[in-house]
Formats: C-alpha cells, structure tokens, sequence
C-alpha cells in the first residue's frame, strides 16, 4: 500500500540532504514531499529578517494544505522537530505518524536555544550580539557527516534564520495525542538534549525507538536503514 511522506529538513539544510530517502521511497512507490524551509536551500534568495519560527511551520502546513495531504507520515530532522511539533498543531488529524529524527520534542513555551548544546547556543548569542539575521552554518564534521560526504553537505549548507533559534513554540500537546510517535536516535552524535528526548520516548508505551549506529545526518550517512524505519512507522 503507497504511504504520504513529509520530510522536513533541519538546520542550515535544504530539501536536497533528502534526496536518498526520497529516492528510495520513490521507488517503492509511495508519495514523498521534500518541502525546503523558507530562506534556505533552494530559497535562500528568500532570506530577510522577517523570518520566524512561525514562517517555518507555516511552510510545511500549506504544502499539506495546497497539496491536500491526508494520512502523512511526517518526518522531522533535528530542528524540524520544532517543525513538526507545531504543523501537528494545526494538522493533526492529517497526520498518520510523526517521526522525530535526531530532532527537539520541544514542550510549550521552548526555544531552540533553550535544548541546544553549548556551542550553538554561543553561536546564537553571539550572532544576536552583532546584529546578523542569521546563524553560520556548523561544518559538516560537527554532526559527524561521513568524510565522503562532508564536502557535499558543505557546500549546501547555509545561514540559519536566527529567529528561528529564539522564538518560543506555542503547543497544546497535538503532537503527542498522535497515536503512531516514533524517535530516532543517532547514537554516534553527541547530544544531551536528543539523548533526553529518547529516554522520554523509551518511557512512554506509546512511542517507538530506534538507535543507528551514525551521525546527525542520517539521512545522508545511512539512507538505507531510515528508508526501512519510515516504512516501519507508516505502517
């Protein structure tokens, strides 16, 4: 049976760090949309300092919405787990399964910088300080991107909105009242604020969890397995 996919990518990323997965899913036949965030990717012509949290989710809402998306399993990577958890707000009952991948389950009231490790949060400040509109991109080692690839991921990364790092989410749960909730944790990549999220999803019955054996980036280093665990969490 052809399953609706929604990948969201994370920080500094675009569209394109998808495209094994959605290859693969692709082939199989199911459906996969790809939606790159405002001011990134393909659309960082689009930068401006206007860019929010909020401009994010929308982003993701109205490819389900103009799309007429039903019964999607939607996936977010790293930040787009903010994503997720606020598109889960407002379409709920259009999603079949949630997956955070390597991602913040954030709680009402949370910011990025309120989850993220010590380095990033430096970052943030410091580019709050000198007036920028936006993050630099983390090299590709830091997320422990696989050699082969780190030129790659490089190359396409670019600056992050920096509001989407400060602002506040505003939920009531949505995401969590899903029925089909699954994390993915990148074991290789340090991080105590994944690492609580999974122990959180261990705790509660209702989720499931999975460990892989790589870096942040999942979805370049091992498109394979992931390809395996989405089909695993539509079903």
């Amino acid at each position: 049976m052809p399953h609706t996919f929604v990948l969201v990518h994370g920080a500094w990323h675009g569209a394109w760090c998808w495209q094994r997965v959605a290859e693969r899913l692709r082939r199989a036949g199911h459906v996969v949309f790809t939606p790159t965030l405002t001011g990134l990717g393909e659309r960082s012509h689009l930068l401006n300092a206007g860019i929010r949290l909020m401009t994010h989710i929308t982003d993701v809402v109205n490819v389900m919405k103009w799309e007429g998306l039903s019964d999607v399993v939607l996936c977010g990577h790293s930040y787009g787990g903010m994503i997720i958890s606020g598109v889960a707000e407002e379409m709920a009952p259009a999603i079949r399964s949630i997956v955070f991948l390597d991602a913040f389950v954030p709680r009402n009231g949370e910011a990025v910088r309120d989850l993220t490790g010590p380095a990033v949060k430096e970052a943030a400040a410091a580019a709050q300080q000198r007036g920028d509109i936006t993050m630099p991109a983390r090299p590709a080692e830091a997320f422990g991107v696989n050699v082969a690839d780190r030129a790659w991921v490089d190359q396409l990364c670019v600056g992050q909105p920096l509001a989407t790092f400060t602002d506040k989410i505003a939920l009531t749960g949505a995401y969590d009242r899903i029925a089909r909730k699954t994390y993915i944790r990148a074991a290789s990549y340090v991080n105590p604020g994944f690492d609580r999220a999974l122990a959180g999803a261990k705790a509660d019955r209702s989720w499931h969890t999975y460990e892989v054996p790589c870096g942040h980036d999942v979805m370049v280093d091992m498109p394979e397995r992931l390809t395996e665990i989405l089909l695993e969490a539509a079903r």
